[in-house]
């Protein structure tokens, strides 16, 4: 067998975990009320988050995410979070949204914070939660993906929207259908994925970076400029399962830098890199973007090597916000992605994007990669220069030693998109990949139909080049790698 990870001295692997995809919003929310509402007094809870909403409902009735963790905190749980400071909500970004649940979970005994310490014009976009058990670590869990803790999120198989709705773009309707994914491990690899959390957390540099203006809004939601001291750490949760892990992460190149990442991590981009080099029959993508020339480069070479390789990707539809200001750099973007990946593979790399049964575009948010139906990925991180390089990132990679998750995986989301039943023995043909999604694209029962993507006229290229290259996809590298094909 192939060994998919990187090696141990970029980043920790373990054995012994039990990985469980799920698949939608609904579902994770669902896992959070059961995980959260079994705690009690001394147990623990860490999260981080990009986005989260005090107000969002995890189910039809409640609870909140406030209440929940709130909850919590006044049971005499450890509740100790993680949030992007981010830009004003007048921006469309988070940060009235954020600093209420701080305030919130701070009221109740807990303690979120603000983390502004990203490089300029980057975000902490990680997105993990976990629970860890006093006496029991056998119940230990942690969750890492693509979903975020707010609104919008609260969507199901039948994609009609979370009825807490995000600002999108028009044509995804009132309540946007949302399409999501996300990991929940139990085992050795929870202590990984904490990790990340306590780097972060320790880090010395202030949490308002010396700014008078956000050091006011910290103290407006009590929180301080410097986290109190971890807890002493607990041993590891026991082995319980096939599943081999290697948490990834994205760390920019900043100043004041990173004191675990002096440099930066890319172990995203690297584990992809190696992944694609390793790939002989299929590599399939969700991805919010599928954008950059650098970053495809490497599926690129993959498909120039092997004859056989089909590379599949589901995106949105729309750009998120598809103005002229907005929607013509993220097109220009994703559209340079896909000539080069036509230009190499032809009819082996197709794109699509989903609807529900209404015929609503669907929003894909997901961030899911299957390679050879034996690695898999889940995680924050988007297929792009960002992604790989500017912003904080977490992502899981997973192998089988039993041969079945990854494929298992595959099925799933093939299923649902293709509208087969689940125990269809085509989906398990990767030679026949491309042309099973051609015949399936707008056939009866079935959620695809081929990618298109509105041409960028010729006149506003060169500045939606350059708005693509410094706004919406900047490069975080050091300054020696940057306009390089590396790493």
């Amino acid at each position: 067998m192939n060994d998919w990870f990187l090696s141990e001295q970029e980043r920790p692997r373990t054995a012994g975990n039990l990985v469980v995809p799920h698949v939608h919003g609904a579902d994770y929310f669902a896992r959070i009320i059961q995980v959260v509402g079994a705690t009690r007094r001394g147990d623990r809870i860490f999260f981080t988050d990009w986005r989260s909403d005090a107000g969002e409902r995890l189910a039809g009735d409640g609870p909140t995410i406030g209440e929940l963790l709130a909850d919590a905190a006044r049971r005499g749980v450890e509740v100790r979070g993680l949030l992007w400071r981010s830009h004003s909500d007048k921006t469309s970004f988070n940060a009235q949204e954020n600093r209420h649940l701080g305030t919130v979970i701070n009221e109740a005994g807990g303690e979120a914070l603000f983390d502004e310490r990203v490089r300029r014009g980057g975000s902490h976009h990680q997105k993990l939660f976990v629970v860890r058990r006093k006496g029991r670590p056998e119940e230990d869990v942690a969750f890492v993906g693509g979903i975020d803790l707010s609104h919008g999120r609260r969507d199901d198989i039948e994609h009609l929207g979370d009825p807490q709705a995000p600002p999108l773009d028009e044509r995804y309707g009132a309540t946007p259908p949302w399409h999501d994914a996300t990991l929940e491990i139990r085992g050795p690899a929870v202590s990984d994925v904490l990790d990340a959390f306590s780097e972060r957390w320790d880090d010395p540099t202030p949490l308002d970076h010396r700014n008078p203006y956000r050091a006011l809004v910290h103290r407006e939601a009590r929180m301080p400029r410097h986290p109190q001291p971890l807890p002493e750490r607990w041993d590891p949760p026991p082995a319980c399962g096939p599943h081999e892990v290697q948490i990834l992460r994205t760390y920019p190149a900043k100043r004041p830098a990173f004191p675990f990442a002096p440099d930066g991590e890319r172990s995203i981009a690297h584990a992809y890199e190696r992944t694609f080099a390793l790939a002989r029959r299929l590599i399939y993508i969700e991805d919010q973007y599928f954008w950059s020339e650098v970053v495809v480069r490497s599926l690129a070479d993959a498909l120039r090597r092997e004859p056989g390789l089909q590379v599949m990707a589901v995106v949105p539809r729309f750009p998120e916000k598809d103005t002229a200001l907005s929607g013509t750099p993220m097109r220009l973007g994703q559209q340079r992605a896909r000539d080069r990946l036509h230009e190499a593979g032809g009819p082996r790399f197709a794109m699509y994007d989903l609807e529900n049964v209404a015929g609503t575009p669907v929003y894909v948010h997901a961030k899911v990669c299957v390679v050879d139906d034996e690695w898999m990925t889940c995680g924050s991180d988007n297929l792009n220069l960002r992604s790989w390089t500017h912003d904080s990132e977490i992502a899981c990679a997973v192998v089988d030693t039993k041969g079945r998750l990854p494929r298992d995986l595959r099925a799933t989301l093939w299923a649902e998109h293709l509208g087969l039943p689940r125990d269809d023995p085509r989906l398990d043909d990767l030679s026949k990949a491309a042309s099973l999604w051609a015949d399936r694209a707008a056939a009866p029962g079935a959620r695809i139909r081929a990618h298109a993507i509105a041409p960028v006229r010729r006149a506003v290229r060169p500045w939606a080049a350059l708005a693509y290259r410094v706004v919406f996809d900047p490069d975080g590298r050091p300054r020696g790698l940057r306009r390089t094909d590396r790493f």
